[in-house]
């Protein structure tokens, strides 16, 4: 999750995109954008200088930290494709599917908020779609646009 740090910047996305090295990566990074675009409807907003996220909302944990961030995005990093999808966690209906989808999904690690991935290759791009949109919902759910 944000610590305040990342916020929105005015990096464009198609800039940063078409900059993306090397050219494998920069290939995946352009299919993920076109598969969010589609399961969110959204465009997407570059979130420091490497994340493009979709939809964003704002909270206040329990601790009193107020956090702005990305309701759902990916970053195309170096070793590994960075997929933010933190809605499965408090949320039992999602953890569920989830944990189900991802046994599907193909070679991946997790973190607590970021699933990743290596190369699309790797992966079941169907169950990579069913999680974006699982997770968009749930977000969408919990922080509706407002």
């Amino acid at each position: 999750m944000a610590d305040g740090k990342v916020t929105i910047s005015s990096v464009s996305v198609e800039e940063f995109l078409a900059a993306v090295e090397p050219p494998l990566k920069r290939k995946e990074a352009q299919v993920l954008g076109a598969l969010f675009r589609k399961v969110t409807g959204q465009e997407p907003k570059m979130w420091g200088p490497s994340i493009i996220g979709y939809g964003e909302y704002s909270t206040t944990f329990d601790s009193g930290r107020n956090v702005h961030w990305l309701k759902i995005g990916f970053s195309p990093r170096k070793a590994k494709h960075s997929v933010y999808l933190s809605a499965g966690y408090g949320d039992a209906a999602n953890e569920g599917r989830r944990a189900e989808a991802l046994a599907r999904l193909g070679k991946h690690t997790m973190g607590k908020g970021c699933l990743y991935v290596n190369k699309l290759a790797d992966v079941d791009m169907a169950v990579l779609e069913e999680l974006i949109a699982s997770d968009w919902q749930t977000m969408q759910r919990a922080f509706p646009e407002g």
